[in-house]
């Protein structure tokens, strides 16, 4: 499923000029023949475009609308924070739509705080509570939208970050023990069931469980860090200290509005879509402060939250035993017909069966994976979002020795699971082939 030619360039948010070189597929992808540029904050930013562009996203095939290529260029959300081993951080975030076909680069200043000239928009739903910005005939311009973040530049809708979002909660879980309000070795019990936080936080994570969520939205709700007023309409939020933590890391596109005591997030629940929100640059700034190998966090202030090692040591166990490598990684798809291969991550091997086959919580994946549970060049720390309309992928990404590459990547996508090839794939091809291609370049910068 490889690409064409991508189309040429910019250097601004603005027409293409000149042929792409770099990161052509996954497959062309040779770091050996890549441009010798310095690694930059412009020179990051232009290969990540390259990247999206060499994959002719425009042409995936929507089964939402017969199989056909999809009507509207999708949107993508992509960032990195890169970490050379000599020399400071280097970060890029790109960002496209069907009105930014050709990309945008976003302004990031010099101590990596907020984007500044982008006008992220929260994605939105209908009055039936549906998701319907994605449609096929969808018309942005008859919508209501509702800002997020950003008061200048071209307008982004921001994809509902699908599971990701669990990563909002993992964070907020974090703190709240580390203020004393709860332990990791609490019983916690949710729709008869008792299992300790760390447990339920673990499936979270791992295999997504979406039942371990609601469990620790209670917890949240019990605490006191969310507090929602009761009232004919369901009720408003009047507390929400996930949001006061990401305020105070200046993360201020990441937003875990409106679930309920009885942990409810989804859009039935008055949350969802609309309500659960990220964007790449947020997300990537998150996995830096989580990150203990990270260089420190330029833009955060002396005073800002720290993690306790407990509850960074709990949160980093659960997403580098991450089973769902579907997204930018894909070895759990190795058994799907057409595989194409991705960020050339090790997958756990904890989660295979005897035969090789991958099983994980109500996961499960074909064929004998067992190769990539003993190859790989890097160690990916993730966690991943899908649903029929979206996917996502964010994480930690470090080199297996001798390989040395240190980054931090997300995407969101509006390009879930009605694109993909196969019943049992999460997106299109195009998505790993594209975390592939990201990884080789970076490798080419990092370990050089």
């Amino acid at each position: 499923m490889n690409a064409p030619d991508a189309p040429t360039p910019i250097s601004t948010v603005a027409s293409a000029s000149e042929p792409a070189t770099a990161m052509a597929t996954a497959t062309s992808a040779d770091p050996a023949r890549s441009p010798k540029t310095t690694l930059t904050h412009d020179s990051l930013a232009r290969a990540l475009r390259e990247a999206v562009l060499a994959q002719d996203f425009g042409a995936t095939l929507d089964a939402q609308d017969g199989g056909k290529p999809m009507r509207h260029f999708p949107s993508l959300d992509l960032a990195v924070a890169a970490y050379p081993e000599h020399g400071a951080p280097v970060w890029a975030n790109v960002l496209f739509s069907r009105e930014h076909p050709e990309g945008l680069i976003a302004a990031i200043p010099d101590n990596a705080g907020p984007v500044g000239n982008v006008r992220f928009l929260a994605d939105t739903r209908d009055a039936a509570g549906n998701s319907v910005a994605w449609a096929p005939d969808s018309d942005w311009s008859a919508m209501r939208w509702t800002p997020l973040a950003g008061d200048a530049g071209p307008r982004m809708v921001a994809p509902y970050p699908a599971s990701l979002l669990k990563l909002m909660l993992l964070a907020g879980l974090g703190r709240l023990v580390d203020q004393g309000r709860a332990s990791w070795w609490q019983p916690l019990s949710y729709r008869g069931r008792e299992r300790l936080v760390t447990d339920w936080a673990y499936d979270m994570v791992t295999w997504s469980s979406n039942e371990a969520t609601s469990a620790l939205v209670t917890l949240m709700h019990a605490a006191g860090a969310i507090r929602r007023e009761i009232g004919r309409d369901g009720g408003r939020e009047v507390h929400n200290e996930l949001h006061t933590l990401f305020a105070s890391l200046g993360l201020t596109t990441l937003r875990f509005a409106n679930t309920t005591a009885d942990g409810g997030w989804g859009n039935g629940a008055g949350s969802g879509v609309g309500q659960l929100q990220m964007t790449a640059w947020d997300t990537v700034r998150l996995l830096w402060w989580l990150d203990p190998m990270a260089p420190s966090a330029p833009w955060l202030p002396a005073d800002a939250p720290r993690l306790s090692p407990e509850s960074r040591n709990q949160m980093l166990r659960a997403l580098e035993d991450q089973a769902l490598h579907e997204v930018l990684s894909s070895d759990a798809l190795g058994g799907v017909p057409g595989w194409v291969p991705g960020l050339p991550a090790r997958l756990p091997g904890k989660w295979l069966r005897r035969d090789g086959a991958l099983h994980a919580g109500e996961r499960d994946y074909p064929g004998d994976l067992r190769r990539f549970a003993v190859g790989g060049e890097v160690w990916f720390a993730h966690k991943t979002g899908n649903t029929e309309n979206y996917a996502s992928n964010a994480g930690i990404v470090s080199g297996i020795a001798p390989r040395r590459r240190h980054y931090a990547i997300a995407l969101l996508s509006n390009l879930g699971a009605r694109y993909a090839p196969d019943s049992r794939c999460a997106t299109t091809w195009r998505i790993p082939a594209l975390g592939a291609a990201i990884d080789a370049r970076l490798a080419s910068w990092l370990e050089t």
